[in-house]
């Protein structure tokens, strides 16, 4: 019997087979191969790039996650389509406006799938704590687990119920180890603090959703002395301009060249724009790619890679989202 083909390319291009309103901010997009053949397969937390038009015209990619709430190891192995879900981001640079104006039949380009927020292999139970649209790597994280019957609870959070997603399909999958915690009826956001207190002692935590929530987590892990490798996070929050944000002067010493980066700018930004072949994934403080050296200048540090130690020595920095506290950097590029 012939060996079903899968699409194995990098880059390829899906056709979009349904669009489905999930609630007023967030849509459900299925991609097909348009010769229907299976996709490369993808583990538990892993996301796809899919390349969008902003409004300027311009071409860039974004990252969506990939979901599967089907507990069945087979699911994603060889998948027939992928299913991703983008909330719509009325401040952002306009990669999620493009997303929601799609329909059915429209064609994309994808990059094949890529794993920044894996599952780690033990045996020891987990927690998944999502916010609003960052319940898409954990619901795929839940039907993995429950699929090799590992022991999974879950805390999911929303501002209000109109804005919940997929809590349906985790109520079939997790039942009763499935929390709801609803701003508006509670009244306050989600109590972080007495969540880590009812964890098991070897419990690993997995969380995903806004800043505030992520930040949060953090904190109270670390205020609990807990090992830095037990909390494992991805954030869903386009980078933004904060209170107190300045233009500043980037010099890269190994070229003498000197650019101004804008109060609403990166420094990665301001170096593609001037042409600067810059390395960088995920652009929001996670991965650790676009790290650079800094030989003068107080950093301004906002991402969730270098430790306090590394932080406090001031010699390197994340390019897509620290910033200068005063007005003067020099880098080592």
């Amino acid at each position: 019997m012939p060996t079903e083909k899968v699409v194995s390319m990098d880059s390829f291009e899906l056709v979009l087979s349904e669009v489905t309103v999930l609630n007023p901010l967030i849509q459900q997009f299925v991609l097909r191969a348009a010769d229907g053949r299976a996709l490369p397969g993808f583990s538990a937390g892993a996301h796809i790039q899919v390349q969008v038009k902003l409004p300027d015209g311009s071409q860039d990619w974004r990252h969506y996650s990939l979901i599967n709430a089907v507990a069945d190891s087979a699911a994603t192995q060889a998948p027939t389509h992928y299913q991703i879900a983008v909330r719509r981001e009325e401040a952002g640079r306009g990669g999620s406006q493009f997303m929601h104006r799609l329909q059915a039949g429209d064609k994309l380009l994808v990059q094949a799938p890529k794993n920044d927020f894996p599952l780690a292999d033990s045996a020891a139970p987990t927690l998944l704590i999502a916010g609003g649209i960052g319940v898409t790597p954990l619901l795929s994280m839940a039907a993995d687990l429950c699929a090799r019957q590992r022991p999974v609870r879950m805390q999911y959070a929303a501002r209000s119920r109109a804005l919940l997603a997929y809590d349906t399909d985790l109520q079939a999958l997790l039942g009763a180890n499935l929390a709801l915690h609803i701003d508006e009826e509670a009244g306050a956001p989600l109590d972080v603090g007495a969540l880590l207190d009812g964890c098991a002692a070897d419990e690993q935590v997995y969380v995903c959703g806004p800043k505030p929530m992520l930040d949060a987590v953090l904190a109270a892990a670390q205020a609990r002395n807990w090992p830095q490798e037990r909390v494992h996070f991805e954030l869903f929050t386009p980078v933004v301009e904060q209170e107190g944000d300045h233009a500043f002067e980037v010099v890269l010493a190994q070229s003498g060249l000197t650019y101004q980066v804008a109060a609403n700018q990166s420094i990665l930004d301001c170096l593609i724009e001037n042409g600067f072949d810059a390395m960088y994934d995920c652009q929001r403080g996670e991965c650790g790619v676009c790290a650079v050296s800094v030989l003068e200048g107080e950093i301004d540090h906002r991402d969730y890679v270098l430790s306090a130690r590394e932080k406090a020595e001031g010699t390197v920095m994340q390019m897509c989202i620290s910033r200068a506290k005063g007005h003067r950097l020099v880098l080592d590029l």
